[in-house]
């Protein structure tokens, strides 16, 4: 059941049965089979071309022939003289709740004596390259190079690349810029899209090639990213257009819900947001004050597609909507209900949770601490957001005394003839002879 007033379409729909609830909590994304074959054959030009690919595919989309891709120290500076103090000292902020949020991440090495003489333990390492996609385009996220280049910072990574789409005058916001060297960036390259993605994956003469490759993007950057997973590339996640859930009772403030969908509903045209409600009344007014907040919006155009794709979903009981938000697993859940509880402990799948009526989902995108790059697409199910730990590997260790492999080794042995493995028999069946070889000999006078 849908509602048409001034332009705005709202897609209401009530008591859905679970059968139908996939079809209805759809996203609105391309076929992936029209992205692949872009993403395939620009990856395949780079690959071969290096930096003349990423300049015929740098002039194709955003309309600019570079000299250089690499962004100079005196480009920076001049961004940040000509950054507004006001948005330095926002940034700063930010930064600083970030990096406490991260910092409190660290974990201490975990060692264990699993048997007498056998000692193992985890120790964290950092990736020494990561790649970070900063997308341009309407928005300059400046803010996402905060919630990558900081943990990576802190992790320890010795080289953080950053790629970004120029503007047409073949120029790079100031706050991107500022941002960038404030947080450690090492090296600053105007190429965007997806032929970004594939410059940090294979490596060009003037790109490096990158371990792995953090940030979100649109669908061809989302499908070029899962590409370079095929070329010994890790990724964060499949990160694609950015959604938020919103659920919500009586108790919330319709005002307050219908900003948070129009935040999100103004990232992109294929964004999505959503809101599940007990209330038949609350999805009335939010419905309504939508209409009103839309109306001053400078990016009305984008939120209104994106609200095309919204819905409004009326369902009876908590129990129903835990369970029906669970089976989307959104990437921002806002939860503005009496029995907040119910939802904060029961919710398995969702990407980042904003608590109350004064958790707005904007402040996880910008200055509370957390971070903002998360899991889109169904992806929470399985995904986790960015976190310290996404810049940094478990390796394991372990070390044997005599009388550790004296303890083990009889086990081990057996375990490896079970398997049929006699040259993993034979590694421990050397040992333990040499050790009885060198035990000194009973006197049995």
């Amino acid at each position: 059941m849908s509602n048409r007033k001034n332009g705005t379409v709202m897609n209401k729909i009530y008591n859905p049965a679970p059968k139908d609830w996939q079809e209805i909590l759809k996203r609105p994304t391309q076929t992936v089979e029209d992205i692949e074959a872009t993403v395939t054959d620009i990856f395949k030009q780079v690959k071969q071309k290096g930096d003349r690919a990423v300049a015929k595919y740098t002039s194709l989309f955003d309309g600019i022939a570079l000299d250089t891709t690499i962004v100079s120290s005196q480009e920076v500076s001049e961004a940040v003289a000509a950054l507004d103090p006001e948005v330095k000292e926002a940034i700063q902020l930010a930064k600083s709740n970030i990096e406490k949020f991260h910092e409190a991440q660290k974990t201490e090495r975990v060692t264990i004596e699993t048997t007498p003489g056998v000692t193992c333990w985890q120790e964290k390492r950092p990736i020494q390259k990561v790649g970070l996609y900063i997308p341009g385009g309407t928005a300059p996220l400046f803010s996402t190079i905060l919630m990558l280049a900081i943990p990576a910072k802190i992790a320890g990574c010795k080289e953080i690349v950053l790629c970004t789409p120029p503007s047409k005058e073949g120029t790079i916001n100031p706050a991107i810029l500022y941002t960038a060297q404030l947080c450690g960036v090492t090296k600053i390259y105007k190429v965007g899209g997806i032929q970004a993605i594939a410059a940090m994956t294979f490596g060009t003469e003037t790109i490096p090639q990158v371990y792995k490759i953090f940030g979100p993007g649109n669908q061809f950057v989302t499908v070029a990213k899962q590409l370079a997973t095929n070329y010994g590339v890790a990724i964060d996640m499949p990160a694609g257009p950015s959604e938020l859930l919103v659920v919500a009772d009586d108790t919330a403030d319709a005002a307050f819900v219908a900003s948070d969908l129009l935040s999100q509903a103004e990232h992109g045209t294929d964004s999505q947001v959503i809101l599940v409600s007990t209330s038949r009344n609350l999805i009335t007014a939010v419905e309504k004050e939508i209409q009103v907040q839309m109306s001053t919006l400078s990016r009305k155009r984008i939120a209104q597609k994106a609200i095309d794709n919204s819905k409004l979903i009326y369902v009876e009981d908590d129990a129903t909507a835990l369970a029906l938000i669970d089976e989307y697993g959104p990437e921002h859940f806002i939860v503005c209900v009496e029995n907040e509880d119910f939802y904060v402990n029961g919710i398995q799948n969702a990407g980042s949770v904003f608590i109350g009526n004064y958790t707005p989902e904007s402040a996880g995108d910008y200055a509370s601490g957390t971070n903002h790059t998360l899991p889109t697409n169904g992806y929470a199910k399985q995904y986790s957001g960015v976190n310290l730990d996404s810049f940094l590997k478990s390796m394991t260790f372990q070390k044997i005394t005599k009388q550790g492999i004296k303890n083990i080794g009889n086990a081990i042995e057996i375990m490896a003839t079970a398997e049929g493995l006699e040259a993993h028999k034979n590694a421990v069946t050397l040992r333990l002879n040499k050790l009885d070889e060198d035990a000194p000999s009973s006197n049995n006078n």
